[in-house]
């Protein structure tokens, strides 16, 4: 535990858990290009104003929002749900370089890669000289919150801008992975322990001491890594990060019965970590191949919720310092085994997964050198002038915002985190499987004479 001397007297008079969440973000940009018109720019209900402030979707703009994706959706009918989808990369690319060549909106079918929900496996297409995505698929459609998710399952599906990113930046994630974090500033850290020092024991309302946490502590960093921040990419990895803070300090509920807040697993009278650090990592099953390297198949897909405390002090965060936090790591096991539930209430860790998908089927592609393979020419989809991508504005600084809860004696200062993985590691890691060959086969014989996608 990290305790001041006033901070821990305070803590003990007023038997108060206190937690300073950073209000994460996803933001409302500016398109440019085929992609995003009509479709809008916000990714979990949060947006961004031009001083950079972060503030809640108001409901008239979500309800906007809502709109505006329904009309885009009006032609989407044609992309029907299937079990095993198969979508031609070289027609997605072929696609997009027409719409830029005359200067009209992408298709929802192209937007949303064929209707697809994940990406179980990738055939290599030399005759075609194409690439081929297969996985489930299902048909876009706008939740009640707004959110674009498949009408069968109600997840949200794939989308060809977060390919794009993937295969544009995955060079660059060769060393530290895609990532982001929020953090608080070292001179945050000194104003709020200066702050706490001053303080008398709470009686009554403790509004004032919170605001006044809040305004001590000020602005905090938002980093990312690996993918360019104005992309959306980077919008969900931020948003996952927001939804995960928000849920494990008791912000707003999981809507899963077997989650409950971290500040409700801390026991009566015992300690929670004084800055708990939450977060989210990838993990994949080995990849599967084929003799030829013609056929890989991804499995095993999950997300893993982590956890550590840091410790703070005069020269910033240390980080992993502080003692362990039992209540933290039962909280995180809880997210991770009941995740998928989670996702189906809060749509954007769904769309985390899918961008981890995509981000280790760029590996692939890259690592493998599958599109020489395919004698597909990818080089449109990775010229940034060629094919303009929507750009969000960047998500630099977040306010805090503090809230507490009388339970037990300590008071948690902050919940660090964020999402991190390494697409290249999964990539690498595959083992041959006997029977893919035949499945490639038999889903390339199927393969219409045109067409972005069969089943």
């Amino acid at each position: 535990m990290y305790f001041r001397n006033g901070l821990q007297s305070l803590a003990q008079a007023t038997a108060t858990v206190v937690t300073v969440l950073f209000a994460t973000l996803t933001l409302v940009g500016t398109a440019h290009g085929q992609f995003g018109r009509g479709f809008g720019m916000s990714v979990g209900g949060i947006a961004i104003d031009a001083d950079g402030i972060v503030r809640n979707l108001d409901a008239r703009a979500s309800e906007s929002l809502a709109a505006e994706r329904r009309a885009a959706l009006a032609d989407a009918d044609a992309v029907t749900a299937g079990a095993l989808r198969k979508v031609s990369l070289a027609a997605v690319t072929a696609a997009v370089r027409d719409a830029a060549a005359t200067g009209k909106a992408v298709p929802p079918d192209v937007v949303f890669l064929g209707g697809l929900q994940q990406v179980t496996a990738v055939f290599v297409d030399p005759e075609h000289h194409d690439i081929v995505l297969v996985g489930p698929a299902d048909t876009p459609v706008v939740s009640p919150s707004g959110t674009i998710v498949g009408a069968a399952g109600k997840r949200p599906l794939l989308q060809f801008e977060d390919l794009v990113v993937a295969l544009r930046a995955i060079d660059g994630a060769r060393a530290g992975g895609i990532r982001c974090s929020i953090d608080p500033t070292r001179d945050g850290l000194e104003r709020l322990d200066a702050f706490l020092a001053k303080q008398r024991a709470v009686m009554g309302n403790p509004e004032p001491l919170f605001r006044g946490m809040e305004q001590a502590l000020g602005l905090q960093t938002v980093t990312v890594g690996g993918v360019p921040a104005d992309s959306r990419f980077a919008q969900v990895l931020v948003a996952a990060d927001y939804r995960m803070k928000r849920i494990g300090m008791g912000l707003e509920p999981s809507g899963v019965k077997q989650l409950p807040s971290y500040l409700a697993l801390v026991p009566t009278g015992g300690q929670a970590a004084s800055l708990p650090r939450f977060w989210l990592e990838a993990d994949y099953d080995p990849i599967a191949r084929d003799a030829d390297e013609l056929a890989w198949r991804l499995s095993g897909r999950r997300m893993k919720c982590l956890t550590e405390s840091d410790l703070a002090g005069t020269h910033g965060v240390e980080r992993g310092a502080g003692r362990a936090d039992k209540a933290a790591e039962k909280w995180c096991d809880a997210m991770t085994a009941h995740y998928d539930e989670l996702a189906l209430k809060h749509p954007v860790f769904a769309e985390l997964v899918n961008c981890v998908d995509l981000a280790v089927v760029a590996a692939l592609i890259k690592g493998r050198q599958l599109d020489a393979r395919a004698g597909l020419d990818l080089a449109p989809l990775l010229d940034a002038k060629a094919i303009p991508l929507p750009q969000y504005d960047v998500p630099e600084t977040v306010p805090t915002v503090a809230s507490g809860l009388k339970k037990g004696t300590a008071w948690v200062l902050s919940a660090s985190g964020g999402v991190q993985f390494q697409p290249w590691q999964f990539a690498a890691n595959a083992e041959a499987a006997d029977d893919l060959g035949k499945q490639r086969a038999t889903a390339l014989a199927a393969r219409p004479n045109a067409g972005l996608w069969w089943d």
